[in-house]
Parts: structure tokens; C-alpha cells; sequence
């Protein structure tokens, strides 16, 4: 009997509080993934390279796991707080019947048990078909192909789930059970009165608005221009002016949207009714509304981040260079034959690179062309960087032609006295550089006098760091031959994988089957894969924990705020009770309270997506590699995209939330036909 009574009460529950239900699954699914990173076929591959900055990866995992852990309780805590006020009623006819408090304590707890265990029993295989899917799917974009997959199950990120579930869940119905454990039978068995009213000041409401617009501009203003990024220190003052800028700005925005409403004239059916609730459930509650704000601004912020760079890296040009060699061509050469790996290899390339050697080197001409420019930022750093050009590496330019023939791009041609301006694609050089060499500047060699081209290049010359070279000169094979010496040049050689074998085998593993049979020698050579590697690091490390927390922040903020709406219409009922009795229909009823739920959600969603723009704009600024600086508009078009969809999908949860408040109503109905 009691245990039928448990399961009957838990599907009840899971009926009228789906939405939580479902909330609950999906934070089960985000527990595994982030847990299962470690056996994810991307990660293991990278273990290969990149087993060090793994290993702080990892370090940060448990942190976001206890981080979710922490903010997942409050969404319990406030799931359960909702169901428990709803069945308030429904306890005290319990203890009416002559069930003890302790029993019924025990009832709730097998409840709690049963929920979870389904959830558990739902969300867990859930959360291994996503993962094998992201596994796929991710495996397909960075050229592993289905053939580099294979099926993981991670016991250890299953057990971390469940007990992390049960920890959170248990917390949470202990607390509340404490609280209820207080309530008196008659307290239980009457209906909850709404909270009353605050009185507020129009004037200091006003100062308030102000105030906090003022804060969130100069928090965004710093953060933009880097100045939070400089230190630790600035970085919290940032934070704290803009929090102290989103409570001020929604304590005062009521008084906006107050003035507004109060203005029209038309007050017919119920409107000055739905005015009153929005204005106790809304204006009179700024806080609630203001940490709503901030969660549905963390939520669309790290989506847009993280979707934005992980897109931009999947989509950038394709790499030309699979292998470089250090050795001599007839040694290369030899190897390639002796491996029998001809039937996998498109092409053979030289790279020449020397240092400059000659007595006297001056970019002055560069300098000045610069000087010329107009005062800002980039022109100070571009001048900073100028100031240690005294020695640059010269490129050949007919072994640069090989990389832009690979590309499908035009040839350099230099004239004796004509040199271009080569910048690694990994250094910031800024749109100052375009109008500089405009202007056609020179610079001086044993005083010999070298037009610098209109164009300066930054294509990969060599694959992966086997060298590095910020700034250096393409200049023409005569000049080259004359200002360096035999025993200053190297010469490297760039190989370029077939294509076909590349489609066959998929990227990665095509390289990874190259690599084994080169490892039995002793040449040195760098790979395509070194390059990726890190690329994929910086993927995961980015995109996968801000879109991580940002699933965790979306659930949390819309049951919190779906929960914290019904809990309001639930201590009001007796007013939507009333209204029946004076003739209120069914429809005009429903049709007050979705209009209620329109301005509880769009309040804080509104300022957030206004708000999201500028910080998902600062966090380009702070934390993006600096190969990525130049792209900041490529990442914002991707963004704002992404911000309306989130944007969308709040949308149709305020349309789920309509939904459950529509029940709600009906049964208030069928309460009236029961009085008649």
C-alpha cells in the first residue's frame, strides 16, 4: 500500500512537473559527457601530442563538475520547494488521516529515490548516444574518419554521475523535508497568501535606472578596450560594476514599463488585473528578476563563445603543407623510396630560408611610413615591434611561389631592387600595414636602397613550429644568394599528402599511418598533426566548457524561472478563483496569465541579449589566441546568430510555461463546478 502510493504520488508529479523532469535528464547527459571527455576519440588522439596541456584540462574538469554540481542544487532545491508548496494540501490530509510526520518524511524520500532513479535510468543511456554522436560527429571534422572510431562507455563518468545526482537531489529533500517537518497541520491545509507589496520610491527608482545603465556601459567600455584583461584585479572590478550595473538597471526599469501600462487607457476584461500581478511578480521583485537577467546573459554569452570559435577554427582555409623534413633532398628522397611511400605522396617542395648577413640593415624608410599613419593603438605597438626588426630572416622567393602555386594564388614578382614583407600567421600585424606599404617605403641594405611591395604575405611556409619567424623578407633568388652566407641557410622540404589516400583514410589517420613508418627512422621531420593538435586543444578547452556550462546555466535559469512564476500563480489562486466567480471565463483567464508569463520572461531576457552582445564582444577581446585577433568581426557575424536562436528557444519555453499555467487554470475551473 505505501509503495503504491509512492509510485502513484512520483508519476503524478512527473506529470504536472515535467518540464523539471526533463530539466534533470539533461543535466544527467551534460554530467557524463563532461566526465567521458577523458575517452572521447579526439581526446585520445590528442594524448599523443598534447598530453601535458591535457593533463590541465583535465584539472579543470572536476572543477566545472562541482561548479554544476552547486548551481544544479538551486535548481532542485527551487523544483522541489514548488512541488511541495503545491502539495501542501495533500500532506496535511495526509497527517488529518493519522499518518506520522516521520512516515510521511519517509514517503517523500522514496519518492525522491524512485524520480531519480528513473531520470537515471532514462538519462543515462541518453547521455552515451549523444556522446558517441559528438564522438562522431567531431571525428568527422577533424579528418579521423569513421574507421578511427570505437565505441566507449566510461564506468567511472557513469558512477561520477550518479553519485553527483543523488548527492544534489538528497541535499535538497533533506532541507525542504526540515522545513516542512515545522509547518503545522493547519498551516499545511490553508491556501498560501501572496507576499505583500513593497512600497517604492519614484525618484530613487529613476536614479537607480540611470545609475545602473551608466555601470553597465563603463563595465562593457572596459572590458572591450582590455583594459579588465591587463590583471586580476581590474578584471573583478569589472565584474563588480557590472553586477552592481544589471541590479540597478532592472530595480529601475520598472518604473518604465509602469509608466507605460499606467498610460493606456484601455481597461477592459482583465488588464488592470494582469497590470497588478505583473507588477507584484515583476516590478516589486527586481533582485529575482535581476539574477534571472545575469543567468540568461551567462547562458547566451558562453553559447555564442563557444559556438563562434569552435566554428570559426572547423571552417578556416585548408592547410597545404602535410610533412617538412630538415635533412638533405637526397636523403628525403631516399627515405621516401626506401618506405615505399611514393604511391602517398602528391608533391616535394624546397623551402630556403637564411639569415641576413650583411654589415648594416635600416627599416627607416618602413618606420617613417608608419610614423605617417594616423595615432592609435596599433600604430604604437606595430612602431614598438619595428624597433627590434635589425635582423630579419630572408625567403626565397621562387621556394615562396611553390606555397602560393599550392594554394591556387598569384605569384610574387619582385624586380633586384624589390623586396615583400613576409609576417608569420600566427603574430597580429593590423590593417595599419595595408596603408603603410601603400605608400611603397623603403629600407636599406649594405645602403642599398629596396622598394618594399604593396603587399605583405603570411602564408605557412613550413608546417607546424619547426620554425618561427614573426617578421622576415621574400626577396628575389639574386638578392637572396648575395646577403647570406651556405652555412646560414636551410633548406626544408614540404611535402603535400595524395588526395585521394587523404579521402580514403580521412586526414588524421592518413598522417597517423605515414608517421608510423617514418618513426622508424631516425630523420627529423615535423607533421600536420603537431599543428591540428593544438588547434583541437584549444577547441576543446574553449568551445566544449563554455558550451558545457552554457547547457547547465540554460537549464538553470529557465526552471528557476518557470518554477518561481508558478509559485507565484499558485499563492494567487484565490484570486483566479474569484475572478470566476465574477464571471471570468476560462479564456480570459488563461489569456491574463500568458500575458503575465510574456513580461516575466521577456524582461530579463531582453536586457540579457542587449547585454550579450557587448560581452560576448569582451570576451573576444580577453580570450582568444592572438592568431584570432584580426577575425573578431568573422567571430561577432557567427555570434549574433547564435544569440537569437537562443534567443528562440526561450521563446518556446515561455510558450511551455503557458502551457502548464493553462492546466493550472483549468483545474481552478474544475474546482469552481465542484463548489456549484
Amino acid at each position: 500500500m505505501f509503495y503504491d502510493l509512492v509510485k502513484r504520488n512520483s508519476k503524478r508529479n512527473r506529470k504536472e512537473n515535467g518540464l523539471f523532469f526533463v530539466s534533470l535528464i539533461v543535466s544527467i547527459v551534460a554530467f557524463y559527457i563532461i566526465l567521458s571527455l577523458e575517452k572521447q576519440d579526439v581526446i585520445i588522439f590528442l594524448k599523443t601530442m598534447e598530453s601535458q596541456a591535457l593533463e590541465k584540462l583535465f584539472l579543470l574538469v572536476p572543477v566545472l563538475y562541482e561548479l554544476s554540481l552547486f548551481i544544479l542544487f538551486f535548481l532542485v532545491y527551487f523544483a522541489g520547494k514548488y512541488q511541495l508548496e503545491r502539495r501542501n494540501r495533500e500532506l496535511g490530509m495526509y497527517l488529518m488521516l493519522g499518518m506520522k510526520r516521520s512516515k510521511l518524511v519517509l514517503m517523500l524520500f522514496v519518492e525522491e529515490l524512485w524520480n531519480s532513479i528513473l531520470s537515471l535510468a532514462i538519462g543515462i543511456p541518453v547521455a552515451v548516444f549523444i556522446s558517441e554522436v559528438i564522438s562522431l560527429v567531431t571525428a568527422k571534422i577533424v579528418g579521423l574518419g569513421i574507421i578511427g572510431h570505437s565505441f566507449t562507455f566510461s564506468i567511472s563518468a557513469v558512477i561520477g554521475t550518479i553519485v553527483g545526482y543523488f548527492i544534489i537531489r538528497f541535499v535538497a529533500i533533506i532541507i525542504l523535508s526540515g522545513k516542512f517537518s515545522k509547518k503545522e497541520v493547519i498551516e499545511l491545509l490553508s491556501d498560501s497568501q501572496s507576499e505583500k507589496k513593497r512600497k517604492i520610491n519614484k525618484v530613487v527608482v529613476t536614479i537607480k535606472l540611470l545609475l545602473g545603465s551608466i555601470l553597465l556601459a563603463v563595465a562593457f567600455t572596459i572590458a572591450i578596450t582590455e583594459i579588465s584583461w591587463s590583471s586580476l584585479k581590474f578584471f573583478g572590478i569589472t565584474v563588480i560594476i557590472g553586477l552592481s550595473g544589471m541590479f540597478l538597471l532592472l530595480q529601475g526599469i520598472g518604473v518604465l514599463f509602469e509608466i507605460i501600462l499606467k498610460k493606456k487607457t484601455n481597461r477592459n476584461e482583465l488588464k488592470m488585473f494582469t497590470f497588478r500581478q505583473v507588477q507584484e511578480s515583476v516590478f516589486l521583485k527586481p533582485n529575482t528578476m535581476a539574477i534571472s537577467s545575469m543567468l540568461v546573459l551567462m547562458t547566451i554569452t558562453c553559447f555564442a563563445y563557444g559556438i563562434s570559435v569552435g566554428f570559426l577554427f572547423n571552417s578556416k582555409e585548408p592547410h597545404i603543407i602535410d610533412y617538412t623534413f630538415q635533412a638533405d633532398e637526397e636523403e628525403v628522397k631516399y627515405l621516401i623510396n626506401k618506405l615505399d611511400l611514393n604511391k602517398y605522396i602528391d608533391g616535394f617542395y624546397d623551402m630556403r630560408i637564411g639569415m641576413l648577413y650583411s654589415d648594416t640593415f635600416s627599416p627607416e624608410g618602413l618606420i617613417k611610413a608608419v610614423e605617417n599613419q594616423k595615432d592609435g593603438k596599433e600604430k604604437d605597438i606595430l612602431l614598438n615591434n619595428l624597433q627590434f626588426f635589425d635582423s630579419p630572416y630572408l625567403i626565397s622567393v621562387d621556394s615562396y611561389n611553390k606555397i602560393l602555386e599550392l594554394q591556387g594564388k598569384a605569384s610574387i614578382e619582385l624586380k633586384n631592387n624589390e623586396v615583400a614583407l613576409y609576417k608569420n600567421p600566427q603574430f597580429k600585424i593590423g590593417d595599419i600595414m595595408e596603408g603603410v606599404l601603400k605608400e611603397r617605403p623603403s629600407l636599406f641594405l649594405d645602403g642599398e636602397e629596396y622598394i618594399i611591395g604593396e603587399k605583405y604575405y603570411s602564408d605557412s611556409i613550413v608546417t607546424d613550429r619547426l620554425i618561427t619567424i614573426s617578421r622576415g623578407l621574400i626577396v628575389s633568388e639574386e638578392v637572396f644568394n648575395k646577403y647570406t652566407k651556405p652555412n646560414n641557410v636551410n633548406t626544408y622540404w614540404n611535402v603535400t599528402l595524395n588526395k585521394g589516400f587523404v579521402r580514403e583514410k580521412g586526414l588524421m589517420q592518413a598522417i597517423s599511418y605515414v608517421n608510423e613508418k617514418l618513426d622508424t627512422t631516425e630523420i627529423s621531420y615535423e607533421s600536420y598533426l603537431q599543428n591540428i593538435g593544438r588547434e583541437l586543444f584549444f577547441t576543446i578547452s574553449a568551445s566544449y566548457t563554455t558550451i558545457y556550462l552554457a547547457v547547465i546555466f540554460l537549464m538553470i535559469v529557465n526552471t528557476v524561472m518557470g518554477v518561481q512564476f508558478l509559485m507565484h500563480q499558485e499563492k494567487t489562486k484565490k484570486r483566479y478563483l474569484s475572478l470566476t466567480y465574477l464571471g471570468a471565463s476560462y479564456e480570459m483567464l488563461c489569456k491574463s496569465a500568458r500575458n503575465q508569463i510574456t513580461w516575466y520572461f521577456s524582461l530579463p531576457i531582453i536586457v540579457a541579449a542587449i547585454s550579450s552582445i557587448f560581452s560576448v564582444r569582451a570576451l573576444f577581446t580577453g580570450l582568444i589566441p592572438i592568431k584570432m585577433k584580426e577575425q573578431v568581426s568573422k567571430l561577432m557575424i557567427i555570434a549574433i546568430p547564435i544569440i537569437v536562436l537562443i534567443c528562440m528557444v526561450e521563446l518556446f519555453y515561455m510558450h511551455f510555461v503557458k502551457k502548464i499555467s493553462d492546466k493550472n487554470i483549468l483545474k481552478l475551473m474544475d474546482v469552481k463546478r465542484e463548489d456549484n
